[in-house]
């Protein structure tokens, strides 16, 4: 029984509204989905006709998620391509430096606007203030950093939402009894912090969890095989539980738990949404899990609020794309309900590099997206 109705809205300005049962049971939702207040920018000042000459500094296309997030991107220019002069894209490899000088070269090449997604929080914050000086108008996307003031707003979905609702699920699944492991993404990077501690604020509410360790898998598919296959020959048995902030490397733990020999069923409970090979891999061996997608769709969402910029409308300085609750049918927890089944989500006849909510349509295939705009 649905004891709770969750409705999130990726409209600007427009977030989480919550309407609970009285006989719902489970921990508050204003402290798990709670997204705090919002100020709004005026961009009257960036007001300018077009067409535009924009650009994107990208971190990196180091995993799934992230070409995912660039092909929504893409699919956004190419609807708008009639406002675009040029639409430049660069990729820094995850280096801070580099990104530091790709965010220079795009000021040099005339960009009206520029949409960035920080390598790590930071390392970037001293180019995107310098880029601020400019004059042009800044858009984050995916990961911030600590200056405030260097940005108009960051187009996100909630890291902290992501990180308690998965840590509540699995010490709930545990009966809040038992030793658990942690598999964050990239170090430094605001996403994997962030969830980190969201996830221990709950963790550290319940003297029965332990948190063995935390590591950190670059949200790697082979480093969370790696890592994990460490981690089940250091602690074996005693692993009850395994918190991972993504599937990319919630995967590679599955798999690792498939390569130490056991058997479907009998795989620990997981956490970790998106990438379509954990979903997957849940469905084919009986493991218990939860996912709170991070949507890719974010990329799309930032790419058409850069035109409401620079049509100098007023912007709020955080916006957050919806996210849903994906849950293994029969773990639904108290305070943890599914807004799909994971056998109802999962793509079993897709790739397993399919990602989730990616933005550019119901059929999309990473290996064979392209998409036409002005470069």
């Amino acid at each position: 029984m649905r004891l709770l109705k969750i409705c999130a809205l990726a409209a600007a300005g427009m977030f989480f509204a919550v309407s609970a049962s009285a006989d719902y049971e489970g921990v508050p939702r204003t402290f798990l989905w709670n997204p705090g207040s919002v100020d709004i920018y005026d961009a009257a000042e960036h007001k300018k006709d077009g067409p535009y000459v924009i650009g994107f500094s990208n971190a990196s296309l180091s995993n799934p998620w992230r070409v995912a997030m660039l092909h929504g991107i893409e699919a956004a220019a190419e609807r708008n391509k009639d406002k675009l002069e040029r639409f430049i894209i660069t990729d820094a490899n995850d280096n801070p430096s580099k990104q530091a000088a790709d965010i220079q070269d795009l000021l040099a090449q005339g960009v009206d606007i520029l949409l960035v997604s920080p390598a790590t929080a930071e390392a970037l914050d001293p180019a995107l203030r310098r880029a601020n000086k400019s004059g042009v108008p800044i858009v984050l996307v995916d990961r911030e950093v600590t200056s405030k003031d260097s940005y108009i707003t960051f187009v996100t979905a909630s890291d902290q939402a992501l990180g308690r609702i998965s840590a509540q699920w699995l010490a709930e699944t545990l009966n809040f009894e038992g030793k658990v492991v942690m598999l964050g993404g990239l170090a430094g990077a605001s996403p994997a912090e962030n969830r980190i501690k969201a996830a221990h604020e709950v963790f550290n509410q319940y003297p029965g969890i332990e948190v063995l360790e935390v590591q950190y898998t670059s949200w790697s598919p082979a480093n969370g095989k790696t890592i994990m296959s460490a981690l089940i020959q250091k602690y074996g048995k005693d692993i009850a539980g395994v918190w991972a902030d993504s599937g990319l490397q919630g995967s590679g733990s599955i798999e690792a738990f498939l390569a130490a020999g056991y058997e479907a069923g009998s795989i620990p409970p997981h956490t970790g949404g998106d990438f379509n090979a954990m979903y997957q891999l849940s469905v084919q061996n009986q493991v218990p899990m939860v996912g709170i997608d991070y949507p890719p769709a974010m990329g799309a969402v930032s790419f058409e609020l850069l035109f409401d910029v620079l049509a100098g409308k007023g912007i709020p300085r955080r916006i957050e794309v919806n996210q849903q609750i994906v849950v293994s049918e029969g773990a639904e927890t108290a305070s943890v309900q599914a807004d799909v089944y994971v056998k109802d989500y999962a793509l079993m006849d897709r790739p397993g590099s399919v990602i989730m909510s990616s933005g550019v349509g119901p059929d999309y295939d990473p290996e064979n997206f392209s998409a036409d705009y002005p470069k």
